[in-house]
């Protein structure tokens, strides 16, 4: 087992030599330094764990030396130890503001070091391994597929994720709009920070508030609970099924994102907390807002880049590569042999509509895998119905009446600003609309003002 590596910084001979020894007798590799800047130099050069630094060194002060460590990436900083023979409160406050695991005063005792730094390694440990796990996590996250659909969301992820703006994410109940949101936080500079999901739809509405602003309480009645948006500062705050909120934490939702601050449940005094918010809604929203269920106000707040997810139904070519996908996935979760779908199983996942869409899909490969212990998969082994489709004519898709109409209206909007070479105002007088109604139009449509 590797010996864990810890760094002594401190003036005086005497302390390097006996912490040295203490250290070394507890099973540890000990490594010394004299200065600020001495330290500097061997931590760029050494693989050391954690570091016993003292607060007053010639040349660079312990505090100068633990901001510039605190600068580091997160998987490459040892953990810190402060040590001091004239300490006070606002030092000690300071350098664990700075980000430094203990303050210890000198004299030292044996027991104390000994215990500060086992305490200080195990937390560096679980930090790693947090670490480890979120970016394997975050790797697990893949948009599977090839259309058409599919290519020109993942450019817009990378396009959009980089940025701070709130996201929109649109589309049907299990088309995916989770992944598609983890996906943006992953390629987030907020990669490392938290990814909190809050399903709207279902919380109790009496809940909700609590469960997003967070509760005061008094210590017998079980003391405070943390909301959601504090848990996300610093990351990123997922809205799933955003229509479903009641119009009074609507309200409360819509300060928190002009104030970057909220008061919790209970209490008075207000929160800050620093996220990037992300919503999903299988509704239309701009139908919501007519009938006065959602806030406008709210839309244009959450709205800044709208995405769309495709049902399953319009991107059929993705069904081998996410059938495949997810029979890998749970061959390997149960234990099971390798599976493969015979041409015949592929054709009948293809001919069926997927009403539940990419979520259906994979619980149905779960249930292939739990229920038949065959290595090939043929179509008697789908329990779908096989949907006919006639030889001489392609097959049709049925839309509904609400799509068709708003396919046909972004098409006649899109043909109007085209005659006028994008110029929205021109556009509106065309249209016979209002200006601020043509826009309002757009952004519900996704159409840009440049399109």
């Amino acid at each position: 087992m590797k010996k864990s590596r810890i760094l002594i910084v401190d003036d005086e001979p005497g302390i390097r030599e006996s912490l040295s020894g203490v250290l070394e007798d507890e099973g540890f590799v000990a490594l010394t330094a004299a200065s600020g800047e001495q330290c500097l130099e061997m931590l760029a050069a050494e693989d050391v764990d954690a570091v016993l630094l003292d607060v007053w060194l010639p040349g660079i002060d312990g505090l100068e030396v633990l901001e510039r460590i605190e600068r580091w990436p997160a998987e490459a900083k040892p953990a810190v130890i402060m040590i001091s023979g004239h300490a006070s409160i606002e030092s000690a406050v300071r350098a664990t503001k700075i980000g430094a695991f203990d303050f210890l005063e000198k004299p030292l005792t044996i027991q104390k070091v000994i215990v500060s730094v086992n305490n200080a390694l195990d937390h560096r440990r679980m930090k790693t391994e947090l670490l480890e796990l979120r970016s394997a996590g975050l790797r697990a996250i893949e948009i599977i597929g090839e259309s058409i659909p599919i290519k020109a969301l993942r450019q817009q992820i990378s396009l959009m994720a980089p940025t701070n703006g709130r996201v929109l994410i649109y589309g049907e109940s299990g088309t995916g709009k989770e992944i598609v949101a983890r996906a943006i936080h992953g390629a987030s500079p907020r990669a490392s920070g938290p990814f909190v999901e809050v399903n709207c739809a279902a919380i109790p509405e009496e809940m909700i508030e609590s469960e997003l602003f967070g509760l005061r309480r008094a210590a017998h009645d079980g003391g405070d609970k943390t909301g959601k948006f504090e848990q996300a500062d610093g990351g990123t705050l997922f809205l799933d099924e955003v229509g479903d909120m009641s119009l009074k934490t609507q309200a409360k939702v819509l300060r928190a994102l002009d104030e970057h601050r909220f008061s919790p449940v209970g209490s008075m005094e207000p929160v800050q907390a620093d996220v990037r918010v992300i919503a999903s809604t299988n509704k239309q929203l701009d139908d919501e807002i007519e009938r006065g269920n959602f806030r406008e106000d709210l839309f244009y707040r959450l709205n800044v880049i709208p995405f769309f997810v495709p049902p399953l139904r319009e991107r059929a070519e993705d069904i081998p590569a996410l059938a495949g996908h997810f029979l890998a996935e749970f061959t390997t979760a149960y234990g099971r042999k390798p599976k493969e779908l015979t041409p015949e199983a592929l054709d009948v996942l293809s001919r069926h509509t997927w009403p539940g869409n990419v979520r259906e899909l994979k619980n149905l490969m779960e249930r292939i895998v739990i229920m038949h212990p065959q290595i090939r998969i043929d179509a008697r082994h789908i329990p779908l119905p096989v949907e006919r489709k006639p030889a001489d004519r392609p097959a049709e898709r049925v839309f509904s009446l609400h799509e068709v109409r708003q396919s046909a209206e972004r098409d006649y909007i899109l043909r109007k600003l085209d005659e006028v070479q994008g110029n929205v105002t021109r556009a509106a007088e065309l249209l016979g609309l209002e200006r601020s109604n043509l826009y309002k139009k757009m952004r519900a449509l996704g159409i840009a003002p440049r399109e």
